[in-house]
């Protein structure tokens, strides 16, 4: 069977990656298993400056996955190269870099920053990061600041730029239309969900934040709808990654027949590290089954069986 798939230019030896937040900076998994044996590793997020994230705690389970408001702790994108990226030179994948800023400056300083890091082979730009320059407005929640935020970065940078887009809009199509429009070379869907749990004993949100990102099994039907919706709206325009509660090859599969080209297991990896490996198999054996050869008939299935 076939799994591999070339996407802006690249080949991937598989559509199983995992999601920034989930996975560090790949390092940790190599102590449980071959990490090369994984498509690509999205990577913690990356800002120009390191940060310290939000108070605790920042982090609670739910019924159905969990609630995160980290604050996108992570070294800076200078420590990072310094002293991360040269231990990340001999895994034997793709490596992509998740990128955020304050300000547009502070997002293209840092793609700028990763441009001779060979290793690192495409930047997601997460874009629910609030604009300090444009009163705190989030940059995936407008789209004429994302739009002059993605056209204003692909004009600086080499390497393939994908957008991370918000759930937490009215419609997703709109925000697609403006990253494509802008010059973006792939969309990822979707970022986590704005949700809150309240101790009923302390009479308090669990969250020091009060809010936090809701991933996890939950998301699950959103994400398929989400990909499904901008899939049928501009077909293979672009490609879609699919990311948003997958814990098994099913899931993964929903993704894909919907219309992404490659999937992200995210929240997952927290109580199972091997779950990545498992989707993978998991399509594998799909595909022998159905005896379909190629990865690549499986994109967007569910639109051309109706």
């Amino acid at each position: 069977m076939n799994l591999e798939i070339e996407l802006f230019g690249i080949r991937f030896k598989n559509p199983v990656w995992v999601a920034s937040g989930t996975f560090g900076y790949g390092l940790e998994a190599t102590e449980i298993y071959d990490v090369s044996k994984l498509g690509a590793v999205v990577m913690k997020g990356l800002s120009l400056k390191p940060r310290l994230g939000n108070d605790l705690p920042r982090i609670v389970e739910t019924p159905c996955g969990m609630l995160n408001s980290i604050g996108l702790q992570n070294p800076g994108v200078e420590k990072f190269l310094k002293e991360l990226y040269p231990k990340i030179k001999n895994i034997d994948t793709h490596f992509i870099a998740n990128v955020f800023g304050e300000s547009e400056e502070e997002y293209v300083e840092v793609c700028l920053a990763l441009e001779d890091a060979e290793k690192i082979v495409a930047y997601e730009l997460n874009v629910s990061c609030p604009n300090v320059k444009k009163g705190g407005i989030v940059f995936g929640h407008d789209p004429l600041i994302l739009g002059n935020l993605v056209e204003n970065i692909k004009k600086r940078i080499k390497k393939p730029l994908l957008v991370k887009l918000s759930p937490n809009v009215t419609d997703i199509r709109e925000f697609a239309k403006v990253c494509i429009d802008s010059g973006a070379d792939g969309l990822v869907l979707i970022n986590t969900l704005l949700g809150m749990k309240i101790d009923i004993r302390r009479k308090k949100p669990d969250l020091a934040t009060k809010t936090g990102g809701l991933s996890g099994p939950a998301i699950l039907p959103i994400a398929v709808r989400m990909i499904y919706e901008v899939y049928e709206k501009f077909g293979d325009t672009v490609p879609i990654i699919g990311v948003g509660g997958i814990t098994t090859y099913e899931d993964a599969l929903e993704h894909i027949m919907a219309g992404a080209s490659a999937v992200q297991v995210g929240t997952a990896n927290f109580y199972d590290p091997l779950a990545p490996l498992k989707v993978i198999e998991g399509i594998n054996k799909f595909m022998k089954e159905e005896e379909i050869e190629d990865f690549k008939q499986l994109i967007g299935v569910a639109h051309r069986t109706i």
